[in-house]
């Protein structure tokens, strides 16, 4: 892993959070993205190096829905920037992280991705993203 690529976070409403974070970060949001593979809707900020991504829900059954109505509005994973998501992969489901995806599935912001299930990392949903070439 090469370094915290962003923290997701989930939102009720994407323009209000959005308008939020920009008075509070001090910066605009250079990116907004649909995600229709997970039925949500991305806004991405960036501070530097760091990036800050707001996921809002496009779909009552999604996950970042579910997670609204579980646990409120708040961070919802962290992600890692990997070279190779197949050997991270395989490296994590070696030493026996619950990998919620069997193969990469296109993300958001031009990423391969795969989710390691929260119960096999002290309860944080982690992202693994690596840059499409």
């Amino acid at each position: 892993m090469n370094k915290i690529e962003h923290i997701g976070i989930a939102v009720a409403d994407l323009e209000k959070a959005s308008s939020l974070y920009e008075q509070l970060l001090g910066v605009t949001c250079y990116k907004t993205e649909l995600v229709d593979t997970e039925n949500v809707n991305t806004a991405f900020f960036k501070l530097g190096e760091s990036k800050i991504e707001l996921l809002a829900s496009t779909a009552d059954d999604s996950a970042i829905a579910k997670f609204i109505a579980k646990k409120g509005e708040g961070i919802h994973h962290i992600a890692f920037e990997v070279d190779d998501i197949y050997a991270e992969m395989e490296r994590l489901a070696g030493k026996g992280f619950v990998l919620l995806n069997e193969q990469p599935k296109k993300g958001a912001d031009n990423k391969l991705i795969c989710f390691v299930h929260p119960k096999s990392t002290n309860g944080v949903l982690i992202e693994l993203c690596q840059e499409i070439r």
